[in-house]
């Protein structure tokens, strides 16, 4: 067995750069960080073949001095820490001091660097490893860092690399998250000769815009909350503009990218009530806390956080995120994000705004009853609404087989007029003009036409209701005149008699008749138009296998929705126009409407110039 020695600094360094410097994109987030850490006003990369050719990061900061240029590419040599209480509050990003010794052992780096006041700029090479003596240089202030060749002298590892197209795309992705971090920055980005992104100082809602698009700018919600020293702002997309991948996560913690289990838990736990199976919902989010609360020393790259408080840290982004999403009511934002940017003006959801179109039509020599809308209206639907009484008035009278309206509307005097005489005095799901095949409401909005999915947002607002019922223990319930016998198995038959509190508190009563026969004696109100005997079964089975603690506890949003999708209105069932509204005006005072409870979009909304598109109106 060899002796034990003690390695020398250059391999040290080569050995250190396999943590680090994992490829270019990992030598590009060192060389970016420091420029931020030296309060650069702007930023310029240039990079040749994905960064394995060359790296060159310059910018206007605050500089080095000639004399500290060779101990900056030392290892262990920093300007950010000097003591272990430093270390327990790190302010900045890099503190190790090992970036660009690990980076220099691997590469042909050169420094340079003009300090502040300082009348000369000077420039330290490190080839393998050997740093060279300071040289001037010209530069007008601030410092230049230049990689070429990464690992040129040592090729198991180069060989490692993927293809220039791959790395590139692995720096593009460290760019995109300072971009994100500091909208006030202005970054340039070049390769091979190219420049493929040049961002200005700009507020944060034009930032997000400019680096994830029009869709997320259109649809997401601002935040800022702040409770116990710990402060969360940012912006979450909406539940509808999801992906398959998590590539659209961006979570900054106290300015550093991280990726920590606590905080995507708290954040996926606060999309899983409006977000559709497996798919991953975008956001951008900067938390901000005691610096002493939080340890960024855990991973050579510093993108892992431990929370000296996790639990507290997750319930505070659970909360936060949860109140936000829960004000995505139908009607206050572009569902899909497919309404353009002009009808929806970013920060501030449901300002709805009118294009003008730019060109007029003809008219058509048409007799229009200009004089009395809401009188035509009333004329070209009321042989339905007449028809729809009619149709109400035989079921009473009758045993009828389709289920009674879900809605009770309000005792009140029927009008002919559904459709204000002004456009500021339209709701913002507009009113009700039809339904298509028994599935979709059609309705006039401001600003064009909204398409409603009647059972998803039904289902919805029925879920909302048995939560709110549910958490004040107030779930109202409605008793059968007759009670509803069932054949069950003696497993059904002892889960009710074990668990009748259970059940009793979420709204239903059952009796055991014999040995193998149960009967519902009362079931939720909200739910009162379901199918009564399929709903306990169900809910028998739900309680048979997570038991009935669980079932109230963590599997309780689970339960309301399944409870939700049996009282939801069907597809193919007939609403009258009043039942259209009232349903419209329900979805827009519920909390999450714009998704059902699985997460799938409730509303659509084509406006008019969307229209006029597809009729080539003015072209």
């Amino acid at each position: 067995m060899s002796k034990i020695c003690l390695l020398p600094d250059h391999l040290v360094n080569q050995i250190a750069a396999g943590e680090v410097v994992e490829r270019p994109a990992s030598a590009l987030k060192e060389l970016m960080e420091n420029s931020l850490d030296a309060g650069s006003g702007s930023i310029s990369v240039d990079l040749a073949e994905g960064g394995s050719k060359l790296i060159r990061v310059s910018d206007d900061g605050s500089g080095i001095d000639r004399a500290e240029l060779a101990l900056a590419l030392s290892r262990h040599a920093t300007s950010k820490i000097a003591s272990l209480e430093d270390l327990h509050k790190v302010r900045t990003l890099g503190f190790r001091g090992e970036g660009l010794a690990s980076i220099a052992s691997v590469s042909q780096l050169s420094l340079s660097s003009r300090a502040e006041g300082s009348e000369q700029a000077w420039r330290v090479e490190a080839d393998n490893g050997l740093i060279h003596e300071a040289e001037p240089a010209a530069l007008a202030r601030g410092t230049t860092v230049e990689v070429r060749d990464l690992y040129f002298n040592v090729p198991a590892r180069r060989k490692f690399l993927k293809t220039a197209a791959t790395e590139y795309a692995h720096c593009e992705d460290v760019f995109k998250r300072v971009a994100l971090s500091r909208p006030d920055l202005a970054l340039t980005l070049t390769h091979n000769g190219k420049v493929q992104w040049r961002l200005k100082s700009e507020s944060p809602s034009e930032r997000m815009r400019a680096v994830l698009g029009n869709e997320f700018a259109d649809s997401m919600l601002q935040i800022e909350q702040a409770a116990g020293g710990l402060r969360l702002a940012g912006f979450a997309g909406s539940p509808t503009l999801s992906r398959a991948g998590r590539d659209a996560q961006f979570v900054f913690v106290n300015g550093r990218f991280v990726r920590d289990k606590v905080v995507l838990h708290a954040v996926r736990q606060a999309y899983q009530d409006v977000l559709h199976l497996d798919r991953q919902p975008l956001y951008v989010l900067f938390i901000e806390l005691d610096p002493e609360a939080v340890d960024v020393n855990v991973h050579p790259t510093k993108t892992e956080v431990r929370f000296r408080e996790s639990q507290a840290v997750h319930r505070f982004l659970f909360h936060s995120l949860n109140r936000a999403l829960a004000e995505t009511r139908a009607g206050t934002l572009a569902p899909n994000g497919d309404s353009p940017a002009d009808d929806v003006v970013p920060g501030s959801p449901g300002t709805f705004s009118y294009p003008k179109p730019s060109f007029e039509q003809m008219r058509m020599p048409l007799a229009v009853n200009e004089g009395a809308p809401a009188d035509f209206y009333g004329t070209l639907f009321g042989g339905l609404r007449e028809a729809a009484r009619a149709q109400d008035a035989l079921a009473s009278t009758a045993v009828a087989d389709r289920p009674v309206p879900t809605y009770v509307l309000p005792a009140a005097p029927q009008t002919s007029r559904a459709l204000p005489a002004g456009e500021d005095d339209f709701p913002p799901l507009g009113f009700a003009l039809a339904q298509l095949h028994g599935v979709y409401v059609l309705a006039q909005a401001r600003d064009g036409l909204i398409v409603v999915d009647m059972h998803a947002a039904h289902e919805r607002v029925v879920y909302e209701k048995l939560k709110t019922a549910l958490d004040a223990a107030d779930m109202p319930t409605q008793p059968l005149l007759i009670p509803l016998a069932f054949p069950a198995d003696r497993l059904d038959v002892a889960t009710v008699e074990e668990h009748a509190d259970t059940l009793r508190q979420i709204g239903f009563e059952m009796a055991v008749l014999g040995p193998n026969q149960l009967a519902v004696r009362a079931i939720p109100m909200l739910l009162r138009d379901a199918d009564a005997i399929e709903l306990a079964r169900s809910l028998l089975a739900d309680i048979r296998t997570v038991g009935a603690s669980r079932m109230l506890t963590e599997k309780r949003d689970q339960l309301l929705a399944s409870m939700a999708c049996h009282g939801a209105v069907r597809a193919n069932r007939s609403l009258t126009l009043p039942e259209m509204n009232a349903l419209l005006r329900e979805m827009e005072a519920t909390e999450r409407s714009g998704q059902c409870n699985h997460g799938r979009p409730t509303w659509f909304r084509l406006s008019m110039n969307e229209l006029d598109k597809l009729f080539m109106r003015g072209q």
